[in-house]
């Protein structure tokens, strides 16, 4: 069986929206921080992402995502980051594109298989994912980073100095960011995904 192409002008139409709105969101998300990190509302763009565009489509818009982080940071815009990247850049660039990659990735996949058999329960699974995926690895790459993450905290006046590397990285880095950004995929993505397939299918009744 040929595989399809996907490089078709409907798909980088798809692709070139949603990049725009993931640039767009995570320069927003630079200036709305709780606590020290920011929360992702690229998120739901990639999950829309991999689920029009599949595995490909997630894993681009995932890893633009990553080297947005990177950018931002670089720039000034994230001195969290930029920290990390100025005691460990390449565990810290490794973990801003793994993290961002696998949002994109496995939503797809997990969209592929269910759909089969239940497409709406599908979306919310796929929605559910990205940010399980996203925290987790950025959770996993701060802990590998634990003393780096410790003297970011001291460097911009938070004594830490009585907590764990564990609990720091946990509650203090992640802590309600985690639930925020599920609640807005949760809520988002599938609303933003049946708005799609709606305009999609009176655009083929029209045709």
């Amino acid at each position: 069986m040929k595989e399809k192409k996907f490089f078709t002008t409907k798909n980088v139409t798809y692709l070139s929206v949603l990049l725009a709105l993931v640039i767009i969101f995570q320069l927003l998300a630079s200036f709305m921080k709780i606590g020290t990190t920011s929360f992702c509302l690229v998120l739901v763009p990639i999950v829309l992402g991999s689920i029009i565009l599949g595995v490909r489509g997630g894993a681009f818009l995932g890893g633009a995502f990553g080297i947005i982080v990177i950018v931002s940071a670089l720039i000034g815009l994230d001195p969290f980051t930029l920290y990390m990247l100025g005691d460990q850049p390449v565990l810290a660039v490794l973990m801003c594109l793994a993290k961002g990659i696998a949002a994109g990735v496995v939503p797809a996949l997990l969209y592929k298989a269910i759909a089969k058999k239940n497409e709406r329960i599908a979306v919310f699974v796929a929605a559910i994912a990205a940010p399980i995926v996203n925290t987790g690895i950025f959770i996993l790459g701060a802990l590998m980073m634990s003393g780096v993450i410790m003297d970011a905290f001291t460097a911009f006046g938070n004594d830490v100095s009585g907590f764990s590397p564990f609990y720091v990285v946990i509650v203090l880095c992640v802590g309600i960011n985690f639930f925020v950004e599920l609640l807005l995929n949760l809520v988002l993505a599938p609303t933003a995904y049946t708005v799609i397939k709606i305009t999609a299918n009176r655009r083929n009744a029209g045709a």
